[in-house]
């Protein structure tokens, strides 16, 4: 799906790109866990916690967790504004749906997927982790 659908106001990165902990596998000696891979690439999978500007997002939605599958950390853009916030633009983004019971009710979630981040209007431009970007399908 398209970043304008998901965040027809824009998203803004809170923090770092971090390694998401697979706590399903084994601890290693040392105690830590190692790092979740993408179950249909095999890609490690990274998080940004990203804060989502629609003014009619819910309290619980505007702040959402977006993972992204790559070989190596993604790098964000600059931040070439005056706030603690990055503007950025996912690619290849993918939504899926479930039920969050974490609460007095269950509500309807989403669990967001990207395949790189951007800076806004540049998701068309190559880099090393889109090589192809803006070319047309043949």
């Amino acid at each position: 799906m398209a970043h304008q659908d998901v965040f027809p106001k824009g998203a803004f990165l809170k923090g770092e790109v971090e390694p998401v902990v697979d706590f399903q596998a084994p601890k290693r000696e040392d105690g830590s866990r190692p790092q979740q891979r993408d179950k249909d690439t095999g890609l490690l999978l990274w998080q940004v916690v990203v804060l989502d500007a629609d003014e009619e997002a819910g309290k619980k939605d505007t702040a959402v967790t977006v993972k992204i599958a790559a070989a190596h950390q993604p790098v964000p853009p600059a931040n070439k504004t005056p706030f603690p916030w990055t503007p950025v633009e996912f690619v290849g983004l993918t939504a899926l749906p479930y039920v969050d019971d974490n609460g007095s009710r269950p509500r309807l979630a989403w669990s967001y997927k990207a395949d790189d981040l951007c800076e806004p209007g540049k998701a068309d431009v190559p880099t090393a982790a889109r090589p192809d970007a803006g070319k047309a399908a043949a």
